[in-house]
């Protein structure tokens, strides 16, 4: 069994573990690492992949095979919205934090006429370098998604401050965000997913609730700290 295989298996485990019974999502992030190890994963089951980068992510989904399910889940600028969008297995993006990035989306999927699933980004945190909108601006938000004929509204997401991931008992990121959900699942008469979760705290952001964590050390081992020149690696 390969390593990836192996780290993948247990962190399946261990998100099953802590959903008791409940269908949470795992995303492999796969930021920086190559298609080879990609695929090892793949043909481990995985079919979720998360990317950060549009150059990267475009050179992948060319790539990978095409029922992979693709999550962009990075800092979008606005010039880059309509290549992103334009993938068809683009299964969602994470990280809509404007107005104009979400009609610019829209716009991309309305020429493929295929509607997707849009996260929107929060900034539950308040660090001012973090991206996302704030939780008051949130509903005016969501309510933009929802307003768009191509775009589904699927939940929140939200990455949080460093020092409350490496927290054990408890996470004010998550719990801001969970307590949002709520609200705003009231507001909009809609159910709401929560994305949040990553290698460091996934099991702790499952027990307050989150539907889809982001894992990617912890499946593909520590990453390069510099985008690599090719998707395809060099071995």
């Amino acid at each position: 069994m390969s390593v990836i295989r192996s780290c993948l298996e247990s962190v399946r485990s261990q998100v099953q573990q802590c959903a008791n019974g409940r269908n949470v999502n795992l995303v492999a992030v796969s930021k920086f690492h190559p298609v080879e190890q990609l695929m090892e994963a793949y043909e481990a089951g995985q079919r979720h992949f998360g990317e950060n980068y549009m150059q990267e992510f475009l050179a992948k989904a060319e790539l990978m095979p095409k029922d992979v399910h693709w999550h962009f889940i990075g800092n979008m600028q606005s010039q880059k919205c309509k290549k992103i969008a334009s993938v068809k297995n683009l299964y969602a993006i994470e990280t809509i934090d404007n107005e104009k990035k979400a009609r610019l989306v829209n716009q991309a999927r309305e020429a493929i006429q295929t509607p997707l699933r849009i996260y929107v980004q929060i900034n539950t945190s308040g660090e001012p370098n973090k991206a996302g909108v704030m939780p008051s601006e949130a509903l005016e938000l969501c309510k933009v998604v929802q307003s768009l004929e191509y775009l589904r509204l699927q939940g929140l997401m939200t990455i949080g401050s460093i020092s409350n991931s490496q927290l054990q008992d408890q996470n004010p990121d998550f719990q801001l965000l969970s307590d949002l959900r709520l609200k705003l699942q009231k507001e909009l008469n809609s159910p709401l997913e929560l994305s949040m979760g990553m290698s460091s705290d996934f099991p702790l952001a499952i027990k307050y609730g989150s539907d889809s964590v982001r894992v990617g050390s912890s499946i593909f081992g520590s990453r390069p700290t510099e985008k690599p020149e090719s998707v395809v690696s060099s071995k």
